[in-house]
């Protein structure tokens, strides 16, 4: 199913509906402020163990990443950080970027593995951030890309919905997304070290 949302006023009817299907555990393709993402609720581990099938993984080896509301959602699946750390992600986010940080005790429970980093997004998009928003916790999300030599990110919702039709229960039609992917830091060590360069601008460093 194709859900059309427009970011400036999403409506929030629909915002219910694909609340309601990650409640059952169902995976939608959702807009950011780069590329577009397959997602699940975080909580519903049905819908975990499917989205790590969708990769072609166990979920125990799964490497998702998480999208918050807003930085009061950080701090049950992180453990505290430097005062520099929190600076750069209250001055970043929304925006695109994904900041890997050391994991609370929650994750790995999650997971059920021992993961100790997790990668954390709040993307300057209002669809998805009313979804968490209604949904009350995040969601783990992977990038919906091609795998190739070249990875190549899928632009057209229509494309990702003739591609996934039966592997998702909706797409998100939002119009064509990015195809540069966020800028990745990795803060664990108490320093903020560039992983990857993406759309995400590291002057504020």
């Amino acid at each position: 199913m194709i859900i059309e949302l427009f970011d400036n006023n999403p409506d929030q009817r629909k915002v219910s509906k694909i609340v309601e299907v990650l409640q059952k555990g169902g995976i939608v393709v959702f807009p950011t402020d780069t590329v577009y993402s397959f997602g699940c609720s975080l909580k519903n581990k049905k819908g975990l163990e499917k989205l790590a099938r969708l990769k072609g993984e166990k979920l125990s080896k799964a490497n998702f990443s998480l999208i918050c509301y807003d930085l009061s959602n950080i701090a049950n699946y992180t453990k505290p950080m430097e005062r520099r750390v929190y600076k750069a992600i209250n001055k970043a986010l929304p925006g695109p970027y994904t900041f890997i940080l050391n994991a609370s005790n929650e994750v790995p429970k999650l997971f059920g593995n021992k993961k100790k980093e997790i990668g954390i997004r709040i993307p300057n998009n209002n669809i998805t951030r009313q979804i968490v928003l209604k949904l009350g916790n995040p969601l783990a999300v992977t990038s919906v890309h091609d795998e190739d030599e070249i990875v190549d990110y899928t632009t057209d919702p229509a494309a990702i919905f003739e591609k996934h039709e039966n592997d998702v229960d909706v797409v998100i039609a939002a119009g064509f997304g990015n195809n540069v992917p966020s800028t990745v830091l990795d803060c664990t060590s108490g320093d903020i070290v560039v992983v990857r360069e993406g759309i995400g601008d590291i002057d504020f460093i």
